[in-house]
């Protein structure tokens, strides 16, 4: 029973770091933009190709 004298103010203290660290988080801005990260890689920033051309390899 006396191991509960321990437990429970170490469970509090860890669960005050948890939101205190949450909110930490959340006020310098770590979960404003969740979406743009993940669609970066599938943006192109070059062309590939150049307008006008088919690139079927056929040079007359």
């Amino acid at each position: 029973m006396s191991i509960l004298l321990l437990l429970v103010p170490l469970s509090l203290l860890l669960l005050a770091l948890a939101i205190g660290a949450f909110a930490w988080a959340v006020k310098r801005g770590q979960f404003d933009d969740l979406d743009t990260p993940a669609l970066d890689i599938l943006v192109d920033d070059e062309e590939s190709a150049t307008p006008g051309r088919t690139g079927s390899g056929d040079a007359a």
